[in-house]
């Protein structure tokens, strides 16, 4: 099948658009079964009510794992706010109001995020041992809640189209610790803006009433998982650094 050119393109899939429909084409260094992993946490958070793309077909397009989704004609609220830092305010606390709704949802069918975290800091080359150990141990010491959290939330994540959002890419999503997600989100702006990351916290933290101290707990646990990610756009010195302020090698 000739699906033209490929409107974005990611670590792990490519993205396409064709006859008004989203198709997910998956690398070939990915599990066989990543298709099916990923449409199984979408299809979760669209049966939770959340506005999710609509899934309708697990596939193979061209020997390729490949997921057909409905396409959200749209702009990211990444691009609102970039284009005008001064709406950053109000689209920062739509977006907060929306990660909020999806922590209200009590999640019981996902995998855990203790699993996921511990799995990736396990991976982790740039780690030594004894932070590893630390950053584990501490990780399954935190008592929390299993709620929905999607994992990768920011802005560019959210889709905005007649006043609606859709939230995009839940491969991410586990059963875990809202402090965590947030603290994630937090560290995801942090890489590009300290003053949209600021706001951010500002805005999840008067809304919800957690303090930062409660979220900063997961900062060397969450930092630790995310080099496991080998993300272009975050510096594997700055984890490394928020790692060894609580876990010295």
């Amino acid at each position: 099948m000739d699906l033209g050119e490929s409107i974005a393109k990611g670590n792990t899939a490519n993205i396409y658009l064709q006859d008004g429909k989203i198709i997910k084409l998956f690398n070939d260094f990915l599990p066989d079964t990543e298709s099916e992993y990923e449409a199984n946490k979408q299809k979760y958070a669209y049966s939770c009510g959340l506005p999710v793309p609509l899934i309708y077909e697990v596939t193979k397009i061209n020997g390729k794992q490949s997921i057909i989704m409905e396409y959200i004609a749209g702009r990211t609220v990444g691009e609102i706010i970039f284009e005008d830092m001064n709406k950053a305010p109000q689209y920062m606390s739509l977006s907060v109001d929306i990660q909020m709704k999806i922590h209200e949802i009590k999640a019981d069918n996902l995998e855990l995020m203790t699993d996921k975290l511990s799995r990736q800091i396990l991976s982790v080359s740039l780690l030594s041992n004894r932070q590893k150990e630390t950053l584990i141990n501490r990780l399954q010491e935190i008592q929390y809640e299993k709620r929905l959290c999607h994992g990768d939330y920011h802005v560019f994540n959210l889709i905005l189209k007649d006043k609606c959002v859709t939230i995009i890419d839940w491969v991410d999503s586990s059963a875990g610790d809202i402090k965590a997600d947030v603290c994630r989100t937090y560290l995801l702006y942090s890489q590009f803006s300290m003053d949209l990351a600021n706001l951010y916290l500002e805005l999840y933290c008067t809304n919800s009433g957690l303090s930062k101290d409660e979220i900063f707990i997961w900062k060397p646990i969450i930092a630790g998982a995310r080099l496991s990610e080998n993300v272009s756009s975050e510096r594997a010195e700055r984890l490394i650094d928020i790692v060894e302020q609580y876990c010295p090698k």
